[in-house]
């Protein structure tokens, strides 16, 4: 079988928000190419002292995708065409132009497993199931984490950073609420720090079967972990299950511009005094996420910062009558 590939020239400081724009347009498995040099930490993650040898960075980079011939090409194109446009409006991602070529039949949707290699983040190690853990401390938290074709796999700066809060703010028997919960990674983060019950909400529908597998990789099955497929911002249904109970704590690792529309929605499921930790957030679309949290109802307190990605903690604030 052959399939279609097709790459967008970008430059590298705009890569991994290109990247998780086509994850948020339900393209998965992308490669990325670029002549970046390997980071100490990175060296680390793949065990080599010495990085390799690459050519001089020219500052671009290319990011393919694969389709094949049952997906309809030109729908699924045109939307990605408008997610670059969108994304030119506010950033520099070099030229957009997208290639197309063919490819013969490969295992190409596994071949990103050469590069995810288990790493820390902070006392968690994250380990993927098809490598076994190595210099556990005593106080480790280990996570065995498989993305499948779902989205997360805790490396990014966006999700490290829901971690991070995640573990300053949460309590024993919290109901936590994961928008765009993709591997469940931060959802199971929660479970595992004492979250009573986890509801997880995702558009794509190998999410529920990544988060079904990695929960069982955990032995997680019975820590009250449900999933629910739609989207919560305009499924009557999702919100309704969202809104049966409120939430203590909720998570949304999503790029800014659906966070924008998405926080009115959620703050109906929260709390009085409850936690909003979102990402996902490029500096300079900061103003405009906070605006949107503030005029939702919740106060911001915190700001926390990583590379170009932001995250904002706030809490809904308490009517008193």
């Amino acid at each position: 079988m052959k399939w279609d590939r097709f790459t967008i020239e970008t430059v590298t400081e705009a890569e991994d928000l290109v990247a998780a724009t086509l994850a948020e347009l339900g393209i998965q498995g992308v490669e990325i190419q670029d002549k970046q040099p390997l980071t100490q930490e990175e060296c680390q993650q793949m065990f080599v002292d010495i990085p390799p040898e690459k050519p001089q960075d020219d500052g671009v980079a290319y990011l393919s995708f694969y389709l094949d011939g049952e997906e309809d090409t030109e729908e699924i194109l045109e939307r990605v065409r408008q997610a670059l446009r969108e994304l030119k409006s506010f950033t520099d991602i070099g030229s957009g132009i997208i290639t197309r070529s063919q490819t013969e039949d490969k295992d190409w949707i596994n071949n990103w497993k050469e590069y995810f290699h288990q790493f820390y983040v902070d006392d968690i190690l994250i380990v993927p199931s098809w490598e076994e853990p190595q210099g556990m401390g005593p106080e480790t938290m280990l996570l065995h984490m498989d993305p499948g074709t779902a989205f997360g796999t805790g490396m990014h700066e966006t999700t490290q950073l829901c971690i991070r809060q995640i573990k300053k703010y949460i309590r024993p028997g919290m109901r936590v609420l994961d928008v765009g919960t993709g591997s469940g990674i931060l959802g199971m983060i929660g479970c595992k720090l004492g979250a009573g019950y986890v509801l997880g909400t995702d558009l794509d529908p190998c999410a529920a079967s990544a988060v079904r597998e990695n929960l069982a990789a955990n032995g997680l099955e019975d820590a009250g972990f449900e999933m629910v497929i739609g989207n919560i911002i305009t499924d009557p249904d999702v919100q309704a299950q969202a809104e049966k109970e409120p939430f203590d704590l909720v998570t949304a690792n999503i790029l800014a511009d659906v966070l924008i529309p998405l926080t009115p929605v959620v703050v109906r499921s929260m709390k009085p005094g409850g936690i909003y930790i979102t990402s996902g957030i490029l500096d300079i679309k900061e103003p405009e996420v906070r605006r949107a949290v503030e005029q939702a109802g919740m106060e911001i307190i915190e700001t926390a910062v990583q590379g170009e990605w932001v995250s904002l903690t706030a809490q809904k604030i308490e009517m008193k009558g």
